[in-house]
């Protein structure tokens, strides 16, 4: 079993820091740390719980949060209420995956994990990559999908290659390739429509089909 992604929410404000710990909890695949509120605070907790992912604020009581990340060497997004671009830019160059600009809406901040644990599962540390792998990580993490760096080739090709020879349906194919359900959708319509794929329906117990998708071979 995977073990979860452990992140530790750097916020000054207890209240707002126990809302994004909430939103971590809820998620499958993280397990959210005890919130810190200061720099000091957040160096101690990384050398005894490790995290893999901090959500930092850029402007803390003793420190600015963009150096402190950019220091520590750990994947992190930066979840602030500064919107001026310098700020934004200073964070990317540090090393930020992302920028929330506070207040931001719950879906916001679940689909940026959502789009996170993709990313992570591509990237996985105990094999190597291709190209199309970077690719596809950082379009994830850009848009939740596709880039326009991502050919449509290469991403079918990634999609059969998940398929495999199985039948599958659009969401389980999507979870094995690390894209969203909605450009797997998209790229396997168009393969079916093509005569790459055969779709079927499926019945399930609550009487409305499923569509699977099962390769075509030559």
């Amino acid at each position: 079993m995977t073990a979860p992604v452990r992140v530790l929410v750097i916020e000054d404000d207890f209240r707002v820091a126990g809302l994004h710990r909430d939103i971590v909890s809820e998620r499958p695949g993280y397990l959210a740390l005890e919130p810190v509120r200061t720099l000091a605070e957040a160096t101690i907790a990384l050398r005894s719980e490790r995290p893999d992912l901090l959500l930092v604020d850029a402007f803390l009581p003793d420190g600015d949060g963009v150096a402190f990340l950019r220091d520590v060497g750990v994947d992190a997004f930066v979840l602030s209420a500064a919107t001026d671009a310098g700020t934004v830019r200073r964070a990317l160059r540090s090393g930020a995956l992302g920028y929330l600009i506070k207040p931001f809406a719950q879906r916001a901040l679940t689909d940026l994990l959502d789009q996170y644990l993709r990313f992570r599962n591509i990237l996985d540390d105990e094999r190597a990559v291709a190209q199309e792998d970077i690719d596809r990580a950082l379009a994830i993490l850009r848009a939740g999908g596709d880039s326009p760096s991502v050919s449509r080739s290469a991403t079918e090709q990634v999609l059969l290659e998940a398929l495999g020879d199985t039948e599958s349906s659009a969401s389980e194919i999507a979870d094995r390739a690390g894209v969203s359900r909605a450009t797997a959708q998209r790229h396997l319509s168009a393969m079916a429509a093509r005569g790459v794929v055969d779709v079927r329906l499926r019945y399930g117990t609550t009487g409305r089909p499923e569509h699977r998708y099962l390769r075509v071979h030559a």
